[in-house]
């Protein structure tokens, strides 16, 4: 009801509210009458334990060097509104966890780690109530610094002690989200490359990690799939596309810390977009969808699969025709995955296929052999990305590494990468003839090198256009 008599005004009605933390009576009273809580910090099993031995090998690799890495922060998404928050990788690497505004000092020996965390707020502080980062009445209870450290089993300090702790500690390498310009440390590019090397080789627990992300992803491409007739019909303010990416997101959320990367899901014409991450078309029952989706673990660890099925649950013989061209790229790629290979090896295998399988098409400007010589290329043009990448906590993983630590290095067992040849025909390429165009197809596969070859971790897709649509209409038919 509105007031309008003068003598029903609301007490200090025109003033100007006052800082709570400048009230005496309201500190007093809301630091008092909560009962203790202890709540014991989120750590994965196995994963205290092997962030320790990369350490050890992060240490045997730069003896006697003191090196610091920070976790970062939420990026801003507008005004006072930020976006979650997610560690940054090499932290997650050395850690285990995430602690937003923590950092990881690493010693020179085992003994000298610490990791520096802003404490929660609790009842009696002042930010309990006034900060909205780290104080408990704004995120709930937390762990603290005794709780963290008993469970990481190493110390664990106010990160208000990181200055002090710096101060004769002489040169400190700093990793790439560390401000080096508040703190006393150096930054290095080596520091990245040091750590982007080395977790190119996968423990047992991050393989443990990554196949279960990768199984995972396969229950929330059955979902999507689930999900196909409801995407057709939809009409009005929904979108198809972003229906289908609705149901992986929310799955990805559902059984781990959410989507790995940005879902791509393209039907039709937007199949052919590499990175259609827009999705907000509609779906359309005689096209493809393409859908390249990926479950992140609560440890940081991601999948990264790609099928492509078509939306009725059966392709045309032009969709099937590249899709088989696919396929024959894909299979070529993954035989050339073993130790002893170079990475680009299973690169070079599917490129080869493509350019062939494109000559005998008669798309080709030129010779197979030119397409594929380094000044030639003219293949790429329906394929301009790369076969694979290293996979692990970056879906792009080990990006800092060098052209030698990488691209030209040998396959060696512990690696985990993704094969992912495609074809790309936009519904605008007069190159191509009209039943090709608005044709988009990828394959992606994770894949374990192992000591004797390598093992798919992917294999419960199908990946042959016969063994796609069988999968397709059992899910299409099941009741959702």
């Amino acid at each position: 009801m509105s007031i309008t008599n003068s003598d029903q005004k609301i007490p200090y009605l025109g003033t100007r509210p006052p800082r709570l933390t400048e009230v005496p009576a309201f500190v007093d009273s809301i630091g008092r009458g909560w009962e203790d809580r202890t709540i014991p910090p989120v750590v994965i099993d196995g994963a205290a334990a092997s962030a320790a031995a990369h350490r050890d090998k992060l240490r045997a690799t730069l003896p006697g060097r003191t090196v610091l890495v920070a976790a970062g922060r939420a990026p801003v998404r507008v005004n006072d509104t930020s976006y979650d928050f997610r560690a940054d990788s090499d932290f997650l690497w050395l850690t285990g966890v995430g602690i937003e505004d923590a950092y990881l000092l690493v010693g020179a020996d085992a003994s000298a780690d610490t990791l520096f965390m802003p404490p929660p707020f609790r009842p009696g502080e002042n930010g309990f109530f006034s900060n909205a980062l780290h104080g408990e009445l704004w995120i709930g209870p937390s762990a603290g610094i005794a709780e963290w450290s008993q469970s990481l089993g190493i110390a664990v300090r106010p990160v208000a002690e990181l200055d002090s702790a710096l101060t004769g500690a002489g040169t400190v390498l700093a990793g790439r989200r560390v401000p080096t310009s508040e703190l006393a440390v150096e930054r290095s590019e080596d520091l990245d490359r040091v750590c982007s090397d080395l977790r190119r080789i996968k423990d047992d627990w991050e393989i443990g990690q990554l196949q279960f992300a990768i199984d995972q992803t396969v229950a929330g491409f059955a979902a999507v799939a689930r999900e196909i007739p409801t995407a057709i019909g939809a009409t009005g303010p929904v979108r198809g596309e972003r229906w289908l990416q609705g149901t992986f997101d929310r799955y990805a959320r559902a059984v781990g810390n959410g989507p790995g990367y940005a879902t791509i899901v393209g039907s039709g014409s937007h199949a052919p977009i590499l990175h259609w991450v827009r999705c907000d078309g509609p779906v359309y029952s005689n096209q493809l969808l393409l859908l390249d989706m990926g479950v992140e673990a609560d440890s940081g660890y991601t999948a990264d699969v790609t099928r492509t099925i078509p939306a009725s649950g059966t392709f045309s013989a032009d969709q099937r025709r590249v899709h088989d061209l696919v396929e024959e790229a894909h299979r070529a790629g993954l035989a050339h995955v073993r130790p002893g290979n170079t990475y680009s090896d299973f690169h070079f295998a599917a490129m080869e296929v493509i350019a062939r399988g494109l000559d005998d098409w008669g798309l080709l400007p030129v010779s197979v052999d030119e397409a594929l010589s380094p000044d030639g290329q003219q293949h790429r043009r329906w394929l301009v990305c790369g076969i694979g990448h290293h996979l692990g906590l970056d879906v792009h993983d080990c990006s800092q590494s060098n052209w030698e630590s990488y691209q030209g290095a040998p396959l060696e067992p512990g690696m985990v990468l993704t094969v992912e040849p495609g074809l790309y025909f936009h519904p605008h390429d007069l190159t191509v003839p009209p039943e090709l165009r608005g044709i988009g197809a990828r394959l992606e596969d994770d894949v374990l090198v192992t000591s004797e070859g390598s093992e798919v971790l992917s294999d419960a897709l199908p990946i042959d256009a016969d063994g796609l649509e069988i999968w397709t209409c059992e899910r299409l038919n099941q009741d959702r």
